[in-house]
């Protein structure tokens, strides 16, 4: 497919970094995905920065979260390991195999399941499965073989005639995930799959990513719910402005942040945006424990250690102020991000 080269994304221009030396041969059969030093610069008016210097390793069998916001670069990233947009610098390499050197080769090992609907209209569920495995080179009757195994294996026999249109949201990313796995690919890319379903769907969706790791698929994930991540991956990397800011576990990551408790404070209209915000946020921040105040939609969100008395003190700051509501949670992955961003996520 052509590059993309003018397509919209939201991001900032940051200077590019440079990658680690070239891998050798070795070491890119060692690795499900690899990426060394990818930069993507969209033309246009100021040379659009959307992928600024990224290094990745996924092992062989890893569920591996890419998360941030919209316009972080996630999707540019995936683009470039599944062959559909042309990096401006670096290498990716998929199941061992250069992306840009050899692509019709490296999509062989590839599924792709995105958050748009790609199935064909024309065609039911079952033809569906059927085409795509003719398209990677299956004999008519292993084709339809795998396409009623497909259909028992995500539970859509009831629904081999039907038409994609006739689909909800759900339905129609289990279909897209399992003519993702139809041509038996090594490493499977998800990006953003859950984006606009319904809560059932969603967590429907989790467990059948869950049990993807049985079958030993290597799994990218790209997403901007942070609890989703924190649900399902092994590692995870935050992406922004296209860079990396960490990876690691995500229960390392948490616990890096330092904080034991999360204490939102919910504030009165009148309050929130307003000098009794920021007053109330440079008293909290010099309390003893408190690590960081971030101001939020409807009040302020105070990560803190524990520590005796801290929160009772906390309360009594903002019942001063308009206190309407409060909730103590432990510190997530969303926390993590915010932490090292400044700042919400973006919608």
């Amino acid at each position: 497919m052509p590059d993309q080269d003018g397509a919209p994304l939201a991001g900032a221009g940051v200077a590019a970094v440079a990658g680690p030396a070239r891998t050798g041969a070795a070491e890119l059969r060692g690795a499900a995905i690899l990426v060394e030093g990818l930069v993507k610069v969209y033309r246009g008016p100021g040379g659009l920065r959307a992928v600024d210097g990224i290094d990745l390793t996924v092992g062989e069998g890893e569920l591996f979260g890419l998360l941030g916001p919209n316009g972080a670069g996630k999707t540019t990233t995936v683009g470039v390991c599944t062959t559909r947009i042309r990096p401006t610098a670096g290498r990716v390499a998929v199941g061992g195999i250069d992306v840009v050197a050899q692509p019709a080769r490296a999509k062989r090992s590839i599924g792709v399941v995105s958050q748009y609907n790609t199935l064909d209209r024309a065609c039911t569920v079952w033809e569906n499965l059927y085409l795509h495995c003719r398209y990677f080179g299956m004999n008519k009757r292993s084709a339809r073989a795998r396409s009623d195994e497909l259909l028992a294996m995500f539970q859509l026999g009831d629904r081999a005639k039907a038409s994609v249109f006739a689909l909800s949201g759900g339905l129609a990313q289990r279909v897209q995930l399992a003519r993702a796995l139809a041509h038996y690919p090594r490493v499977l890319f998800l990006d953003e799959p859950t984006a606009g379903l319904d809560p059932q769907s969603r967590l429907a969706l989790w467990d059948v990513v869950r049990d993807l790791r049985k079958t030993g698929v290597t799994v990218l994930l790209t997403t901007h719910y942070m609890e989703e991540a924190d649900a399902l991956c092994d590692r995870v990397a935050v992406i922004d402005h296209g860079k990396i800011l960490v990876c690691d576990q995500p229960d390392r990551l948490k616990r890096q942040l330092g904080a034991s408790v999360v204490v939102h404070l919910h504030l009165g209209s009148a309050a929130v945006g307003g000098s009794v915000t920021a007053d109330l946020a440079a008293d909290l921040a010099a309390e003893p424990g408190v690590l960081a105040v971030e101001p939020t939609e409807d009040g302020l969100r105070v990560l803190a250690s524990a520590g005796d008395g801290l929160v009772p003190r906390i309360v009594a700051a903002a019942m001063g102020v308009g206190l309407t509501d409060l909730s103590l949670t432990e510190p997530t992955l969303e926390d993590v991000f915010i932490k090292l961003t400044g700042r919400d996520l973006r919608d």
